[in-house]
């Protein structure tokens, strides 16, 4: 009886590219695991509502993808977990104030016009949650800019919504003292969903790097370079420690290092490239904090290195062993001369 072989055909013109192994559904799932204990402490701090907004902005990524490929006839994707993924990362980058409709048209935006369009996961030269992200906050800026009380504050400030420790760091106003670095760290603090624990962040990050989902080199590097800059730079009126570890623990940046640069499809493969991937995200992060009008600065800084990934992967490619610069260029021009040919 003969045996019938199946043709296995490996496609690597595209990421992501790891070495693990897991496959992409478990790949997704380990992530979307690293962020339940930031979830879980979002709902505690700010209420059911915030889950709410969460389940909304899975649900409709999901549903966008399947829609999509759908009409467009295309083999179904969701199985992967690529876009309940991104629906929870757009997600924890709202206030807990958002209504629940305003993730259903970012999802709308970061699956369909950034992921799908381009050939769907992996093709996407922009991360689909920031991309997502920085969309309504085009769109929607007075919503982004709201931020809950959160329940650890309760007793103390008088009303239902209030600035974030990053809006006193690069406003005008005198820092709270409810505002110490202890309860940023913590996460007793007002801010988008999933950015108000650092120490919650942390732990899933470092859970990815042990299980080898993600390379230390962007956020290490991402983080350090942030570290050092605002060292350098300092603030008036504040000691330069100080501003350094507030600058750290407050905004995105943490949720950005570990979750968001790290995204395979949208970030350098070579190693040395990662490291300057990480260092650019860093100083365009500390750049916008200190010369724009938005304090942040973690997710425009993250989309623009996006446009570099290839570029430094092509800075930083590593030549093919036993191959001379003149195999090189006698393989360019016998394609050249193939083209010619077939004119």
């Amino acid at each position: 009886m003969s045996e019938k072989k199946e043709r296995i055909v490996l496609d690597v013109a595209y990421q992501p590219q790891v070495r693990t192994n897991i496959d992409t559904r478990r790949l997704m799932l380990t992530v979307i695991l690293s962020l339940l204990p930031a979830v879980i402490w979002s709902v505690i701090q700010f209420g059911f509502h915030s889950l709410v907004v969460m389940l909304s902005s899975m649900a409709s990524a999901v549903f966008f993808e399947w829609g999509y490929r759908k009409l467009m006839h295309k083999t179904a994707s969701i199985d992967d977990c690529s876009a309940a993924l991104t629906g929870l990362l757009l997600a924890l980058t709202l206030p807990p104030t958002a209504p629940w409709w305003l993730p259903v048209i970012g999802t709308f935006f970061a699956i369909v016009v950034v992921k799908q369009l381009y050939g769907g996961i992996g093709k996407n030269f922009l991360n689909p949650a920031l991309a997502g992200r920085a969309f309504l906050l085009a769109s929607y800026a007075l919503i982004l800019g709201t931020y809950a009380v959160p329940r650890a504050l309760s007793g103390v400030v008088d009303g239902v919504t209030m600035a974030t420790p990053l809006s006193y760091l690069y406003g005008e106003g005198t820092m709270p003292a409810y505002f110490s670095l202890k309860s940023m760290f913590l996460g007793t603090i007002p801010g988008a969903m999933g950015e108000v624990s650092t120490l919650l962040l942390v732990i899933g990050g470092l859970y990815l790097i042990l299980r080898k989902v993600i390379s230390w080199r962007i956020p290490v590097s991402f983080l350090g370079t942030v570290a050092l800059l605002t060292l350098i730079f300092g603030h008036a009126g504040m000691n330069r420690f100080d501003w350094m570890l507030y600058n750290l623990l407050s905004g995105g940046l943490v949720l950005a290092a570990f979750f968001m640069a790290t995204d395979y499809a949208t970030s350098p493969v070579t190693l040395n490239g990662q490291l300057l991937y990480g260092f650019g995200c860093g100083v365009i992060t500390v750049l916008i904090r200190y010369f724009g009008g938005y304090p942040e600065g973690s997710t425009y800084a993250v989309l623009i290195m996006n446009l570099c990934a290839w570029a430094i992967d092509k800075g930083f490619h590593r030549h093919q062993f036993g191959v001379t610069e003149e195999d090189i260029e006698a393989e360019k021009a016998a394609k050249k001369a193939a083209k010619e040919a077939a004119k």
